[in-house]
């Protein structure tokens, strides 16, 4: 038994977003972290490690500089890491980039027994598309949304948290599961752990090496060949000020109304 988790190398939200003429974010100009949900999908594939002593195997289509997340997975406990690069492969939508993974983990063999952990969405497109397809792609079951995850033999229970409550769902094997925040603390990276990141595996596909897979088509990969494309990516224009009103309930609302009116709000 082995368990993937996808994990994506998203801008660090919390500096500059450079974005390039073509509508698509300049990645190599920005600070970069991996996307918080993918934390809790490594959490929650390194849990079950824990208790099965199973292989867990960390899965990135990105560029060759998202080497450096995945050594911080495997310094975290992950086993191994898959990293899909090429230039072929940039500019990806989310359908593009489901099949291109889905190409990767099946090439790499997905066995019975196996799960794929993905986080519920990343912090830079929020579509939460990316984990259902590539299980749509791969012929898999899927669970969405996991609050709590528990195994047993072959198959998965998970709690799915929704809107207006939960509900469970027992899955069998091999499928898919994605991972929302509040399903675990993802634990830290150990000093042992650091140590000896460097000397577990690194797997690297490029085109070439996937290019005959019935799922890399050409003309449906990439920035071309994606069915979605960005029409415009901008900063939104800083907000000003606040303004507080103080006094009684009365005299607030009095003042606000008269403000509203000259706004030529009401």
């Amino acid at each position: 038994m082995k368990i993937f988790v996808t994990v994506k190398q998203v801008p660090d939200t919390s500096g500059k977003v450079a974005v390039k003429p073509d509508g698509t974010l300049d990645r190599a100009s920005m600070a970069t972290i991996t996307n918080p949900d993918d934390m809790n999908a490594v959490e929650a594939a390194l849990k079950i490690k824990d208790e099965t002593g199973c292989r867990v195997i960390a899965v990135s289509m990105g560029p060759m500089t998202a080497e450096s997340m995945l050594r911080e997975l495997m310094a975290m406990g992950v086993d191994e890491g898959l990293l899909i690069s090429g230039r072929e492969f940039g500019g990806s939508d989310t359908y593009a980039t489901s099949q291109i993974i889905a190409a990767g983990i099946d090439h790499y063999g997905l066995e019975p027994d196996d799960i794929i952990f993905s986080g519920r969405q990343a912090i830079d497109g929020d579509t939460a598309q990316v984990g259902p397809q590539i299980a749509e792609k791969l012929h898999i079951p899927q669970v969405s949304y996991a609050g709590e995850v528990t195994k047993a033999g072959n198959k998965l229970t998970v709690k799915r948290m929704l809107e207006d409550g939960y509900m469970t769902v027992e899955v069998e094997t091999p499928c898919l599961i994605t991972c929302i925040k509040e399903l675990n603390e993802p634990r830290y990276m150990s000093v042992s752990g650091i140590d000896g990141c460097f000397d577990k595996p690194l797997i690297i596909y490029d085109y070439n090496e996937l290019k005959d897979h019935p799922l890399i088509d050409p003309t449906t990969i990439g920035l071309k060949g994606s069915p979605t494309n960005i029409y415009k990516s901008f900063t939104p224009p800083q907000k000003g000020a606040g303004r507080m009103l103080t006094g009684s309930a009365k005299e607030t609302a009095k003042e606000l109304a008269s403000v509203l009116s000259e706004k030529h709000l009401i």
